[in-house]
């Protein structure tokens, strides 16, 4: 397999909107517009993580050949590291983005919380400890 940039991760997210998530990851995560073909496919970048944004009309999303459609939702999710996650989940809370639970977790490696993206995908919020 021949891959071109070994410092950058891709991960897709298939997604109802692709304006809306464009909008929602550059607004509220940091992220910049790489690429937009909307209403089709965009991409958003974060340091060395592509998010490709597939939407219905993408080549990611076409119908398995048993008829299963890929959908947005589920709990795999990215994880984006922050120094102060009160601070961070405050921030969005008062911008309106909505959170899978409200409250954050604590656990032996640090803490975490997750906000959902316009179409229902997860992005943790996490500050190790």
């Amino acid at each position: 397999m021949s891959q071109t940039n070994l410092n950058v991760v891709s991960v897709r997210y298939m997604i109802d909107d692709v304006d809306a998530a464009v909008a929602f990851y550059t607004k509220h995560l940091g992220f910049t517009q790489e690429m937009n073909a909307s209403p089709a496919f965009a991409s958003v970048v974060h340091g060395n993580l592509r998010l490709l944004l597939s939407g219905a009309k993408s080549s990611g999303r076409q119908p398995l050949p048993d008829g299963t459609k890929p959908a947005p939702g589920g709990w795999n999710r990215i994880l984006l590291e922050v120094s102060d996650i009160d601070a961070e989940a405050a921030r969005l809370r008062a911008a309106g983005v909505k959170f899978r639970r409200d409250d954050v977790v604590s656990g032996p490696g640090g803490s975490q919380i997750w906000v959902v993206d316009p179409s229902g995908n997860l992005v943790e919020l996490f500050q190790p400890k």
